[in-house]
């Protein structure tokens, strides 16, 4: 991996966005992260990381970050669920747009929120899209705008994950349901039905997936979408043992999220109301298929669950 190789990240704040940085700079990348708000400081991490300021729902922003990049990691998401219909099309037209300019390839962190039923139980990279919700519908328009960009020159890269969890990742739902970060856990909250399997993403393990691709994106095709299987809890009871555990605390009471006081409280705020929409993904059983990414890779980066989790919990400030 040669150390000319560049890339700009959007989002290298957030989870996805931070374990894709710390990879690609572990791989040998020179990496540039564009955030709002000001130049870097010395608490800023990862180290070795070319801050610049800007906002991604400004083109001129991103084209002036993405110069000299090989790439675009395209991890910038409004955070709590907030202003989706406002904000993801437009972010995500102005990353194409710094990437045709500059001749990178793009890359996005996906979702499964562009399946709907029909696509479920196990997922693969193919399957029709017939989203369920607003927010999928509009993650199915932003890949369709990514396939029209692969076609006309803008190659790019999407690689599928479920629910993240790991150190300095805290939106989503391990940090914001499962457990409460910073504070003695009293009981484990688990959002999911009794007996249903559920997909995680810890992030270091994704990140280093999305490094091990770029380094080898001149093989890749112009449009190339991978899924990446992360820890498959076969029935909803393997992660809230793997936290109990952590904690040597296995008698730890579990408690189902309360959905109900959610939805009351959607009346009034955007991210419970949000929150609720997505309660679909865990009333059934939903597995990525990684059979494409082995293929390609040999195998997926994956570390013990146990192991993964006590290092979540350690980044969170869990006790």
């Amino acid at each position: 991996m040669s150390s000319t190789k560049t890339a700009l990240v959007l989002g290298a704040t957030g989870g996805i966005g931070g374990a894709a940085t710390r990879a690609l700079l572990a791989h040998g990348w020179s990496v540039t992260a564009m955030r709002r708000g000001g130049g870097a400081t010395a608490a800023d991490h990862p180290a070795g990381v070319r801050w610049i300021e800007g906002d991604a729902m400004q083109a001129a922003d991103v084209l002036r970050a993405a110069q000299g990049a090989q790439v675009i990691v395209h991890a910038v998401n409004p955070s709590g669920y907030r202003h989706w219909g406002q904000l993801v099309l437009p972010m995500i037209d102005n990353s194409i747009a710094a990437a045709r300019s500059v001749g990178a390839r793009l890359m996005l962190p996906g979702t499964i929120y562009n399946y709907g039923p029909d696509a479920f139980p196990d997922l693969v990279e193919d399957a029709p899209q017939h989203p369920a919700t607003v927010k999928g519908a509009i993650r199915v328009e932003l890949e369709r705008r990514l396939a029209v960009a692969a076609q006309s020159g803008v190659p790019v890269l999407i690689l599928r994950l479920g629910d993240f969890f790991g150190p300095g990742g805290g939106n989503n739902w391990f940090a914001q349901g499962l457990v409460k970060p910073g504070q003695q856990l009293k009981a484990i909250t688990y959002p999911g039905g009794k007996g249903l399997g559920h997909a995680w993403a810890y992030l270091p393990d994704a990140g280093e997936t999305i490094a091990r691709l770029l380094d080898r994106m001149d093989e890749l095709e112009p449009f190339a979408r991978f899924h990446f299987a992360g820890h498959w809890d076969a029935d909803g009871t393997q992660m809230v043992a793997a936290i109990a555990t952590a904690l040597g605390r296995p008698g730890i009471a579990v408690k189902p999220l309360p959905w109900f006081l959610l939805r009351v409280a959607g009346w009034f705020q955007e991210t419970p109301r949000e929150i609720v929409k997505m309660r679909y993904l865990w009333q059934q059983p939903i597995r990525l298929d990684n059979g494409r990414l082995t293929a390609f890779l040999g195998a997926e980066p994956h570390t013990p669950l146990g192991q993964a989790v006590r290092e979540t919990l350690v980044g969170l400030g869990v006790s």
